[in-house]
């Protein structure tokens, strides 16, 4: 499907165009994937002052839902709303402005909440922007997510995919429909981001709530408010009417420095995690090592902690090959080696400042191509 912008339309359509979409009032829910769509934004009619079309950057849209695609039933349903509602045809549409920074086309690779994505889910992705990196014709690539587990997929793709263009995730905290919502501004900061230069070799962006954020550090800290998205480290900057503002860039290592390819990726090894608190019993850990896990991330208290009845578990699923990874569930901060537990003399690993989630999708990728424990601490080191 293709559309030309009508120059009369204005940023305040989308909720006009999301209008049509409304679902019931209803938590955030998946629905079905949708079959790709292909659409082509065009630049609107544009003052001479203004660069032509053809000599702005091509940035690519792909479409995954959450809740920049959601729909509420009136316009005060800012939380209570239907996510992944709204194809990118019409999220593109209701923003004309993005003529004036991008050649912009998208694609509907999936129409899910952010709560249902798999790791088939991560892999496709990847694979999708891998493809497009690759394009020379193709500047820049936006991800649009569902906030729930956008700070997982970027990770992800910060460490798979092989490429120093911008690649920026998107979400929002209000469907379209709401007022005040919060997605138009943020795609097109996303955009912009993803068609400048000096987003270039920065890895993965998240770019919500007029910042610019690393996906290495950024999470979720907030489920209800649109500054939900947060790093102890701060943010790598800020973008301002389409102009980016940077205060310091990323050290750890990730795309094209990266030793990971999702083109040599074909399935995620199972890790799961486990959280820890006062009482815990050791009931879930011995049912992940029946399980098959490859490894184990313990969510622990405080620097990572592993409370004594726990330990023994630990050791018995160490001694038959299971990788163990010490995080911590406390959300600032990082687990230092051999501080809490022996992780020399039990041969652990320790996460170093990644949450949990995160920790998770850095052992699978790594245990795809080795099962050393220290070369796995090494990794956990450099990324």
């Amino acid at each position: 499907m293709r559309f030309k912008l009508n120059t009369l339309i204005g940023a305040s359509a989308l909720a006009l165009l999301v209008s049509g979409c409304a679902a019931p009032t209803a938590q955030s829910t998946a629905s079905a994937p949708a079959p790709a769509v292909a659409v082509a934004a065009a630049p609107a009619v544009a003052p001479a002052s203004v660069q032509p079309a053809a000599t702005l950057p091509h940035v690519v849209v792909l479409a995954t839902g959450g809740t920049i695609a959601g729909a509420g039933a009136s316009a005060a349903n800012s939380a209570t709303y239907a996510a992944a509602k709204v194809p990118v045809d019409k999220l593109l549409a209701g923003l004309p402005e993005l003529g004036s920074v991008a050649r912009v086309s998208g694609e509907q690779v999936f129409q899910i909440a952010s709560e249902s994505f798999t790791n088939d889910n991560l892999l496709t992705l990847a694979r999708r922007v891998s493809e497009l990196a690759k394009q020379p014709g193709v500047d820049g690539i936006v991800v649009t997510h569902g906030t729930d587990t956008l700070e997982e997929t970027g990770f992800f793709l910060n460490l798979v995919v092989h490429t120093n263009k911008p690649i920026v995730m998107v979400g929002s905290m209000r469907p379209g429909t709401a007022l005040s919502a919060d997605g138009a501004l943020n795609l097109f900061d996303a955009v912009s981001v993803a068609a400048s230069k000096d987003a270039m070799s920065k890895g993965v962006l998240v770019t919500m709530n007029d910042e610019i954020q690393t996906a290495r550090d950024v999470s979720k800290l907030v489920n209800i408010k649109t500054e939900a998205f947060k790093s102890q480290w701060g943010p790598l900057g800020m973008v301002v009417e389409g102009k980016n503002y940077w205060f310091r860039a990323p050290v750890k290592r990730h795309t094209a420095w990266s030793e990971f390819n999702i083109d040599n990726i074909s399935t995620l090894p199972p890790v799961e995690i486990v959280y820890s608190y006062g009482n815990v019993p050791p009931t879930a850990i011995q049912a992940l090592g029946q399980s098959g896990v490859k490894a184990i991330v313990h969510a622990g208290t405080g620097n990572g902690s592993v409370p004594n009845r726990i330990v023994p578990e630990l050791q018995k699923l160490r001694a038959q090959g299971v990788q163990i990874i010490r995080s911590s569930r406390v959300p600032a901060g990082f687990v230092l080696r051999n501080a809490e537990q022996p992780d020399d003399k039990y041969d652990w690993v320790v996460a170093h400042d990644l949450n949990p989630q995160k920790a998770r999708l850095l052992a699978a990728v790594a245990l795809a191509t080795t099962n050393d424990s220290r070369e796995l601490q090494r990794i956990f080191w450099d990324y």
